[in-house]
Order: C-alpha cells, then sequence, then structure tokens
C-alpha cells in the first residue's frame, strides 16, 4: 500500500471519496456533484457528457437519466463507463472506471419521488437524445403529461439510475510547479482487495 497521509488518508476510497465531495459542497458555486461521464457507442466513437451523481455508496457510484437516451444505450451495450468529478474551488479531482448495472428498484423509485414535481413530469415528457421540433412541442407534451399524471406521477418505465462498481479509483490534487499528488486504487474485479499506488504527477 502507498503511504497516504492528509486528504488521500484512509482505507477506504469511497470514504474518501464523500469526504472529499463534502468539502466540495461547501466551496463549489454550482452542482458540486457533476460529473463528466464516458462511454463507448456500438462502433466505438467515445462519448462525454455532464451528468449530476447522486449517491457515493459503500461500493459504487449512483446517477438517473433516461434508458432511452444515447448514455443509457451506450451503457447497457458497454456494461462499462469512466468518469471524472472536478472542482477547481479545490483543485482537486476523482476519477473513476468500472463495470455499470442498472438501479431499476427502490431506490429509484426513491430518488424519482424526491425531485421537484416539474422534474418528475419532465422526465415523462422528454424523449431524450432523440430529435425535437421545437421547444414548444415539448411544453405541449409537458402539459399533456401533466394532465394525465397528476400531481403524484409515478416513475416511468424508462427512467431509472446506474450504478458505476467502480476498479480503478484515482485521487489527484494540484500541486506546486505542477507537481501534483496522485494516489490511484485499483483492483481486477469488484470482489479482490484494493491496490494503492502513488503516481507521478
Amino acid at each position: 500500500m502507498a503511504e497516504r497521509d492528509g486528504i488521500f488518508a484512509g482505507d477506504d476510497p469511497f470514504v474518501i471519496a464523500r469526504s472529499w465531495l463534502a468539502e466540495a459542497e461547501k466551496s463549489e458555486p454550482n452542482d458540486p456533484n457533476a460529473i463528466a461521464l464516458a462511454t463507448v457507442d456500438a462502433s466505438g466513437m467515445p462519448n462525454a457528457r455532464m451528468v449530476l451523481l447522486k449517491d457515493i455508496e459503500d461500493a459504487g457510484f449512483v446517477f438517473y437519466t433516461n434508458y432511452g437516451s444515447a448514455k443509457a444505450q451506450e451503457l447497457d451495450q458497454g456494461q462499462k463507463a469512466a468518469f471524472v468529478m472536478h472542482w477547481k474551488s479545490l483543485r482537486r479531482q476523482v476519477r473513476v472506471r468500472g463495470h455499470v448495472s442498472r438501479e431499476d428498484g427502490p431506490q429509484a423509485d426513491a430518488y424519482y419521488a424526491s425531485r421537484s414535481l416539474k422534474s418528475r413530469l419532465g422526465a415523462w415528457a422528454s424523449d431524450q437524445s432523440q430529435p425535437l421540433s421545437s421547444r414548444g412541442a415539448l411544453m405541449a407534451k409537458v402539459a399533456k403529461v401533466t394532465a394525465q399524471h397528476g400531481t403524484a406521477p409515478t416513475r416511468p418505465p424508462f427512467w431509472g439510475g446506474f450504478r458505476i462498481i467502480p476498479t480503478e479509483i484515482e485521487f489527484w490534487a494540484d500541486g506546486a510547479y505542477r507537481l501534483h499528488d496522485r494516489f490511484v486504487w485499483r483492483r481486477a474485479t469488484p470482489s479482490e482487495n484494493w491496490e494503492t499506488t502513488r503516481l507521478n504527477p
């Protein structure tokens, strides 16, 4: 195990990630839980986009989306993903790579129910990543689903979560003269123990 102290100290990378996110929530002005999620399509072409991380669990990272979206289709097809969470205010980032599975049960229901009513209705109205003729057409669909589902819409069957179970997590902190501190946690499979290594900047 690499010798770590200060902000890198600890025996559990998920605890460290939660600690860093909690610090970012105090200093980052907008969406401290934003991650740049990378996937690959069926032809091998990479894709990246920003999404909001909603939970750092004891063994994984969870976010939610429309299952018809390009990202969801690529996640279902490839079963692997990577993301980076960067906080400019802290001069830190976390990089994650791992295997993906759906979160499509009570946990997804509970998160959906916690969202604002407009966001819940918007999830019903949007055919995410599909062509849209106009903003007016989208708003008309929002009005239609509002009439259909009222003020207590249930979670759409095409909307839910994804969980990334990492095999690699890297913690990076800015250093003077670009001599940054980097520690990577690696394991061949999620059932194995982590090994940590300090990396050159």
